[in-house]
């Protein structure tokens, strides 16, 4: 919980107005047709497609008195009740805090990235894990700069594990999504075509998603696409694969009846098979990373091959990405 006193301190305005030092922040708004609790709102005027400063007044109709702006236009004029916090950038000042929420919380944060099986990845990762843990992840597909915003606002203490996804459309945007998620571990997943999402080539694309994990401990990763990039030396690199140098070899595949697949593994010297019930190529590659982070939290081979048999089939969603001129839309 934060009063409007705490989020100017994360934010450090250039302006402020505050007649109501002690009010209570607990939800972030951007969009005043999503308001609900608006007396503990904070209104955010991002500016991309549309000005959010044309908003401002339906806002503070609607019970919102708190207020993050962008543009000095002299509002307090009008809002003569409310707490308002001038910024050089709204969008920037909303990811400030959720980085200082992401912070506060002291259990592993597992990031994921890549071009395709983020969401299945989380999704099943949340399956297998969830005995053990208490699992917060990004809801739907947040993985956009305002999706993992205000995911990481909703982590609590409540929860001993973090999944958070993470994508990108452009050079230069994993930076900002890594200030904020700064993941203890990561997961990458299928790298697609680059020239498809605003890249030079597949090895531009991989070394910018790569930026994620920075500061991360471990890396679960397809050794066939990190075999010529850079990695920051200090990241336990586990990759699995067909060859003999990786952490998880995959021996073998066998299809059984058009509905799942076995997989023959070694880790560490012991050999183990594991029932995968899909038989496509992109189901059975998200499988084995999950297989990949579970070795790494510890788990025994016996267990791993007992979840992963009752993995269930993820409806595809859309995902939030970010467009042309801060704007967003859905793919």
């Amino acid at each position: 919980m934060y009063t409007i006193a705490d989020i100017s301190e994360i934010v450090a305005p250039q302006r402020s107005i505050i007649v109501a030092h002690e009010s209570i922040i607990q939800n972030l708004i951007y969009d005043t047709r999503k308001i609900m609790n608006a007396e503990t709102g904070l209104f955010f005027a991002l500016v991309n497609r549309r000005d959010g400063h044309d908003f401002i007044m339906d806002a503070y109709s609607k019970g919102v008195r708190n207020f993050v702006l962008q543009n000095d236009l002299q509002q307090e004029l009008v809002l003569t009740d409310a707490n308002i916090l001038w910024v050089p950038d709204t969008f920037l000042a909303l990811q400030a805090i959720a980085a200082f929420q992401r912070k506060k919380f002291k259990s592993p944060v597992l990031g994921i990235t890549g071009s395709n099986g983020k969401t299945i990845v989380k999704e099943w990762l949340f399956q297998l894990l969830s005995p053990e843990y208490k699992i917060y992840r990004s809801p739907k597909s947040y993985n956009s700069q305002l999706g993992v915003a205000l995911s990481l606002w909703e982590l609590n203490e409540q929860y001993n594990f973090a999944i958070i996804e993470a994508g990108i459309s452009e050079v230069g945007e994993m930076a900002r999504l890594e200030k904020m998620i700064k993941p203890t571990h990561g997961v990458l997943t299928n790298i697609g075509v680059a020239h498809r999402e605003g890249f030079q080539s597949k090895e531009e694309k991989i070394d910018e998603k790569l930026k994620l994990f920075t500061d991360a401990e471990v890396l679960v990763y397809p050794q066939k696409y990190l075999e010529h990039v850079y990695m920051p030396s200090q990241i336990y690199k586990f990759a699995w694969g067909d060859e003999e140098s990786c952490q998880l070899e995959v021996y073998s595949l066998k299809k059984e009846d058009n509905q799942s697949t076995l997989v023959s593994l070694c880790f560490s010297r012991q050999i183990f098979t594991v029932k995968i019930p899909f038989v496509d190529q992109a189901s059975i590659e998200n499988a084995i990373s999950c297989i990949g982070v579970m070795i790494t939290f510890g788990y025994d081979v016996k267990v791993i091959a007992e979840r992963i048999a009752t993995l269930q089939p993820m409806e595809m969603r859309l995902e939030l990405k970010k467009g042309k001129q801060n704007s967003f839309h859905y793919r």
